[in-house]
C-alpha cells in the first residue's frame, strides 16, 4: 500500500509539472466535444447567476476567493469543484448566465484548490467532463487567452486522473473518474496515453462494481441509477469519437438497465433501499433511454439480493440480502428483509429513505427506519464511526415460489444472533390479483424477546386506527385496504418520510410484542388466522399458517401470541409468531 501510494504520488507530481503540459502541444480547441446529455434546472441556474449555489440542502455564496471556504461541507465542496452545476446555468440560456459560467471557470483556473481534494479523481473527472460537456456554452466564444488557459488545464486534469488510476476506492464514483479521463481522451486524441489508460483499467473496474445479474455492488437503486448514468455518458463519448465500444461497457449497460427498471415503483421513482431517494422520474427515463433501447424489466436479481413481485396492479419489492461488502457499504442501511409495497402509482408501505444532513442520514440508516422487525430496539447491522457496516447478518436466506398467479417468499436472517441469540424468519404471500398481502414473522431464540414490527406508510396514504378492533383502515388513492394482525399489540404511530430528502411527517403501523403478552383475541384475529390458514401447503412458504405434520398435512394453526417453547436436543428454544394481513376491501 505504501509503495502504491509512493508511485501514485510520483505520477501525480509529474502530471502537475508545468513543463509537461507542453505549451506547444496544447490544442487550440477540443477535437471532439460531446455536449452534456442531461437537462439543467433553470431555477438553480438563476440562483447561480446571482452567486449562490445549493446542494444537499446547503446554500452558500460562491465566487472569487471562496473556492476553499472552510465553512463548506465536504459534499458541497466536492459538488462545487465538480462543476456539474454548469448545466443549470446553461438551462437559463441568457448571455448573463454564459458570462457568469465563464467568470467562475476563469476564477477557478486562476485559483485552483490546493487541499487534499486534488487526490479525489472523481471530483477531477466530474470537472473535466463538465468543462468539455459545456465547452460550446461558456468557452467557444471566449477570447483566445481564456481558451488557451482552459485547454492547458484540461490537459493537466487529464494527466492528474491518469496518474490516480486505478482509483483507491471502487464505489460508483470511480466511474466518474473514468468518464473524465475518456472525455480528455476524445477531446485531445493526440495524447494517446489517456485512452490507453482508460482501456487498461475499465474492464476490471466494471467487473468489480457490476454483478452478474446487473446489480451494482453497493445494492442501492439510486447508485444503480447514478452508475448507469455515468456509463451512458461514456458510450455517448465513444460513439461521438467513432471508437469501438468496449465489450465490458456494452454488457454493463445491457445488464444494468433492466435492474434499474425493476427497482422502480409504479410512480416511476426509485425504491428506498440503502440510501436511495425517489429521484427525478424524467431524468431516470432519460438515462434509461440513453442506455438501451430495450424496455426489459429484470425478473431475477439473485446476486444483488432484491426480489420483485408484480401481481395485478400491486408491486412488492424486498431487500433480501445482507448489506454490501466492506468498501462498498459507506451508505448501506440496516434494512435486511425490509420491503416496500405499492398499488399502481401509489406507494403504500415504504422505507423512510435518506436525509440531506449527516444526522438525518445516520438516523435513517437504522433498522427502525425500515418496514421490518426490530428486536429489542436494536438494528440488525451496526454502523461504525467511519460509516461502514461493522456487524451484519452472517446468513441471509431467500426462497420464492409462484403458483396460479400468487407468490410466496420465505426469508430469514441471523443478524440478531450475536447480540441476542435469536433469528428472524419472515414469510410473505401476495395473491388475489395483488389485493391480498399477508405475512408471518417468527422470532426464534434462547428466550422470549421484545420486538416491534414496523410498516411505514407513505404520506399520501390515509390511516384510521380502530384500537378496540385491532384494525387499521387505509385509504390508498381512494380505495380502502384493511390491515389486521394476530400476535401482538397493534398501534398507529408517528413516522418520517424522506423520499425526496426533506423530512415529511407520516405514520407507521406498529405491532408491539413483549414477553408474556397473551395476544389479541376476537373476530379480527380469527379472520387473519383463517386467511393465513388457507394458503397451499406446497413450496417454500407452504406452512405459513401452521406446522406441517410428518405426512405432509397441515396441523392446526398457532393462534397464541405469547412465546412457545420448543426443545432442540437439550436446549430450550422459544418461538414467537406474529401474523398480519393487508387486504383490499370491496366497495
Amino acid at each position: 500500500m505504501v509503495l502504491r501510494r509512493w508511485s501514485q504520488d510520483a505520477r501525480l507530481s509529474l502530471a502537475r509539472l508545468p513543463s509537461l503540459a507542453g505549451l506547444g502541444r496544447v490544442p487550440a480547441a477540443p477535437v471532439h466535444v460531446v455536449r452534456d446529455l442531461w437537462p439543467g434546472d433553470p431555477t438553480s441556474g438563476a440562483q447561480l447567476a446571482l452567486g449562490s449555489l445549493t446542494h444537499g440542502g446547503v446554500t452558500r455564496r460562491i465566487g472569487p476567493g471562496r473556492w476553499e471556504d472552510p465553512s463548506y461541507p465536504d459534499s458541497f465542496r466536492a459538488y462545487l469543484h465538480g462543476f456539474t452545476w454548469l448545466r443549470d446555468l446553461r438551462a437559463v440560456g441568457t448571455d448573463s448566465a454564459r458570462l457568469q459560467a465563464r467568470a467562475l471557470v476563469n476564477d477557478w483556473l486562476a485559483h485552483p484548490p490546493t487541499d487534499p481534494m486534488v487526490r479525489d479523481c472523481a471530483v477531477t473527472g466530474a470537472r473535466l467532463a463538465s468543462w468539455l460537456g459545456h465547452y460550446d456554452f461558456f468557452a467557444a466564444s471566449a477570447d483566445d487567452g481564456f481558451r488557451h488557459r482552459l485547454m492547458q488545464r484540461l490537459l493537466a486534469e487529464g494527466r492528474t486522473i491518469a496518474a490516480l488510476l486505478p482509483p483507491e476506492t471502487h464505489d460508483w464514483r470511480a466511474l466518474v473518474a473514468f468518464k473524465g479521463l475518456l472525455a480528455a481522451a476524445i477531446a485531445m486524441p493526440e495524447h494517446s496515453g489517456f485512452l490507453s489508460r482508460f482501456m487498461r483499467y475499465l474492464d476490471a473496474e466494471l467487473a468489480r462494481q457490476i454483478m452478474q445479474d446487473g446489480c451494482h455492488i453497493q445494492r442501492s437503486p439510486e447508485i444503480q441509477f447514478l452508475a448507469l448514468r455515468e456509463l451512458a455518458e461514456m458510450r455517448a463519448m465513444i460513439q461521438a469519437a467513432q471508437l469501438p465500444l468496449p465489450d465490458s461497457l456494452a454488457l454493463a449497460l445491457d445488464r444494468m438497465s433492466p435492474v434499474l427498471r425493476a427497482l422502480r415503483h409504479g410512480d416511476g421513482g426509485l425504491a428506498l433501499f440503502n440510501g436511495s431517494h425517489v429521484g427525478n422520474v424524467a431524468m431516470i427515463e432519460m438515462v434509461l433511454a440513453q442506455s438501451t433501447r430495450s424496455r426489459v424489466v429484470a425478473t431475477a436479481m439473485p446476486d444483488g439480493g432484491f426480489i420483485r413481485l408484480q401481481v395485478g396492479r400491486s408491486l412488492l419489492l424486498v431487500d433480501a440480502a445482507a448489506p454490501p461488502p466492506a468498501g462498498f457499504d459507506g451508505l448501506a442501511h440496516a434494512g435486511t428483509l425490509s420491503f416496500e409495497f405499492s398499488v399502481a402509482r401509489q406507494r403504500v408501505i415504504v422505507n423512510c429513505g435518506t436525509g440531506q444532513t449527516p444526522e438525518w442520514r445516520r438516523a435513517l440508516r437504522e433498522s427502525a427506519a425500515h418496514s421490518l422487525l426490530v428486536l429489542e430496539g436494536c438494528s440488525s447491522s451496526d454502523i461504525g464511526p467511519d460509516g461502514g457496516i461493522q456487524r451484519r447478518p452472517p446468513h441471509v436466506t431467500a426462497e420464492q415460489m409462484g403458483q396460479d398467479g400468487a407468490h410466496w417468499l420465505d426469508l430469514s436472517h441471523d443478524g440478531y444472533h450475536a447480540p441476542f441469540g435469536a433469528s428472524w424468519r419472515r414469510r410473505l404471500y401476495l395473491g388475489d390479483g395483488g389485493e391480498d398481502l399477508r405475512g408471518e414473522e417468527i422470532v426464534e431464540g434462547e428466550r422470549a424477546q421484545s420486538f416491534d414490527l414496523r410498516f411505514h406508510l407513505h404520506p399520501a396514504v390515509g390511516a384510521e386506527w380502530d384500537a378496540e378492533g385491532q384494525i387499521v383502515i387505509l385509504d390508498v388513492g381512494g380505495r380502502i385496504w384493511k390491515f389486521r394482525a394476530d400476535g401482538g399489540t397493534l398501534a398507529v404511530e408517528e413516522s418520517i418520510y424522506c423520499g425526496a430528502g426533506k423530512p415529511e411527517r407520516t405514520r407507521q403501523i406498529v405491532i408491539h410484542v413483549r414477553p408474556g403478552d397473551t395476544g389479541v383475541t376476537g373476530e379480527a384475529t380469527a379472520e387473519v388466522v383463517e386467511a393465513v390458514e388457507s394458503l397451499p401447503v406446497e413450496g417454500a412458504a407452504a406452512d405459513l399458517g401452521g406446522e406441517l405434520e410428518a405426512d405432509g398435512t397441515k396441523a392446526a394453526a398457532i393462534p397464541e401470541a405469547h412465546a412457545r417453547v420448543q426443545r432442540s436436543g437439550s436446549e430450550e428454544r422459544t418461538r414467537q409468531i406474529v401474523r398480519w394481513g393487508l387486504m383490499r376491501v370491496e366497495g
